[in-house]
């Protein structure tokens, strides 16, 4: 009987791939973020979107390393203790050097007393995606919200812009309600928002996100509930 070779497996040279880029996106985000200091102020004002572009890059491929190893079922799903304050300072800082050169101000709003548990990285991939694309959209303002209502962890992400668009607000939508929109510009970091959200399940509740249009600022807000 002649023998076959096995098909190799497409999506674990995939995965060995975005996690090769990954890497070398980094490199490239931290000579960025080393050099635009050394710049003229108007030739920073032009190398920021670089920035930002190059960040949404690593974002993306973190999204689709996170995603392929959940539906993999072997990712290392860590949920641990964190001091809401240290996250939430922690996340802001990894993306202060942008919002400076965008010349965007964060205004923070959270409880520093407050614990709680869930996946370290997982969220703070979230919450930093969400942070990212905001001050694209933002005219010059952020806030990140972290308080406990109703029994949940909510963290929030507003900005001052002229809000959602009513198609992005369908998407996420959608994504919640289990409907695939993980294509298109937009889907992909929705996709794995929701994703996080429904890993964290704690008392018969299960964590969600969700978009809308408002908040302190008036224009659009990103919402993260952790049971």
């Amino acid at each position: 009987m002649e023998n076959k070779e096995t098909a190799p497996d497409i999506s674990a040279f995939l995965a060995s791939a975005i996690h090769d880029m990954k890497n070398s996106i980094s490199v490239l985000i931290r000579f960025l973020d080393d050099n635009i200091t050394k710049l003229e102020p108007a030739a920073q004002r032009e190398a920021a979107p670089m920035l930002y572009e190059v960040q949404r890059v690593n974002d993306n491929l973190l999204q689709m390393l996170a995603i392929y190893k959940v539906g993999n079922e072997f990712y290392p799903f860590d949920l641990a203790e964190n001091s809401i304050g240290e996250f939430v300072r922690e996340v802001a800082d990894q993306n202060k050097s942008l919002l400076d050169y965008l010349g965007i101000t964060l205004d923070i709003d959270c409880d520093e007393e407050l614990y709680w548990y869930f996946d370290h990285e997982l969220v703070a991939g979230v919450i930093a995606h969400a942070l990212n694309n905001a001050s694209h959209y933002t005219k010059d303002k952020l806030r990140l919200v972290a308080k406990e209502e109703d029994g949940e962890l909510v963290m929030r992400v507003e900005d001052n812009g002229r809000g959602y668009p009513n198609q992005v607000l369908e998407a996420g939508d959608a994504v919640n309600k289990g409907v695939n929109f993980a294509s298109g510009s937009t889907g992909l970091g929705l996709y794995f928002s929701s994703m996080v959200a429904k890993l964290h399940q704690n008392r018969g509740k299960t964590g969600s996100m969700q978009l809308e249009n408002g908040g302190a600022f008036g224009g659009g807000c990103f919402i993260l509930r952790l049971p």
